[in-house]
């Protein structure tokens, strides 16, 4: 028997009271920031309505909190900070009234193995998703005895350390991979440099048809947060909007995530679906121009570099729609453009021997602790 065993048949073996999150918690200050407000060097981080840090701030309103993101497109998602931090004007920040009743730790670990249901319970505010506020309040979460709910939390934050460990070693060997990938495709690219004879906007446009909510699903909605880093792809969507028209995108269509173009978010659409005003969805327009061809041109570090080098703004800079279709690259007869195609896609399959393998690895590892997290989780109510 395990020592957590020992503990809930010790200390709980009826089950556990349920409270209210407002009897259990205080809300907490919170303030909006301008983007002009933040500071990349600045000594605490700052959490508003995304998944991703806002940014830096010289001062901080916050410590040891949970918070959950108020309204947007990852309204609902859940944070937790144990040092200082600034809590923007679009999350809500939760703490503890009594840490020997109930620990923000675990109180953090529960809500977000309840996230998705959370999620469920969003409220459309104009076409914006937004968090009921009073629906949050209500929310029932677990009281087990302080001692079992710092042995779950111990028990967490090893599996957490650990998975963390393991997938920084799949994720470095996957790099490794894919940068053998890279200075293949770019050593190969680099041989038409100054030739450029073509220009985006001659060859291809932004997708102007519309597609609505109800057509999409959690695979064929692309936000800039399922677009993936450096390259990678997309993984499915937390968030799958209820309502409104959103740009249509089509099978080989190009998406580019647009803010932060230094994150350098690409991917090859393989269905139709749609997407927001985060992500640009490319579309040839001229037949003589082979798809897979221009996402090597586009997802090439120079494309980047150039992108990143016209983007607006400091802090949260967004790339240039008019600046990206002026962008100007090599393109050789079709059947050149097949044959480097070729060459890449052969290439690409020998990289891709451990790399389809090792992100399937990582993702059975989050599954594997998401598993325990619920089950760790999971009481009984007791009786009145």
């Amino acid at each position: 028997m395990s020592k957590l065993e020992e503990l809930i048949n010790k200390l709980c073996p009826n089950g556990v009271e349920f409270k209210k999150l407002s009897e259990v918690c205080n809300s907490l200050k919170k303030g909006t920031l301008k983007t002009s407000d933040l500071n990349a060097n600045g000594k605490y981080p700052v959490i508003n309505s995304g998944r991703e840090l806002y940014g830096f701030y010289d001062e901080y309103n916050n410590k040891n909190a949970i918070t959950l993101a108020a309204r947007g497109e990852y309204a609902g998602y859940i944070s937790y900070f144990e040092n200082e931090f600034w809590a923007g004007g679009l999350c809500y920040p939760y703490s503890s009234k009594n840490e020997e009743f109930i620990t923000n730790k675990f109180l953090y670990y529960y809500l977000k193995k309840n996230e998705n249901k959370i999620m469920e319970n969003l409220v459309a505010r104009g076409s914006i998703p937004a968090l009921n506020k009073s629906d949050l309040d209500r929310f029932l979460v677990p009281v087990p005895p302080l001692e079992v709910q710092c042995e779950i939390v111990r028990i967490l934050d090893n599996f957490t350390l650990l998975s963390a460990e393991l997938s920084a070693e799949l994720s470095a060997e996957l790099s490794a991979r894919q940068k053998q990938f890279e200075y293949y495709k770019n050593y190969l690219l680099k041989s038409y440099d100054r030739q450029d004879n073509a220009c985006l906007k001659d060859i291809a446009e932004y997708s102007k048809d519309r597609i609505k909510a109800n057509e999409l699903n959690e695979d064929n909605y692309i936000g800039v947060d399922n677009l993936l880093q450096n390259k990678q792809g997309k993984v499915k969507s937390s968030y799958i909007p209820k309502e409104g028209n959103f740009t249509k995108y089509q099978e080989k269509d190009i998406l580019i995530g647009n803010i932060r173009p230094y994150l350098k978010k690409i991917w090859f659409a393989d269905n139709v679906g749609g997407t927001n005003g985060d992500v640009l969805a490319i579309r040839i327009t001229d037949n003589n121009v082979i798809p897979e061809y221009l996402y090597f041109i586009l997802s090439s570090d120079k494309f980047f570099n150039y992108d990143n080098s016209n983007s607006k703004g400091a802090k949260m800079p967004r790339g240039n729609k008019e600046a990206v279709m002026n962008y100007k690259f090599y393109l050789p007869s079709k059947d050149e453009q097949l044959k480097i195609v070729n060459k890449l896609n052969k290439f690409e399959i020998i990289c891709n021997d451990i790399s389809q393998g090792l992100p399937a690895e990582i993702e059975a590892r989050k599954k594997q602790y998401e598993y325990y997290r619920d089950k760790l989780l999971t009481f009984k109510e007791l009786k009145s």
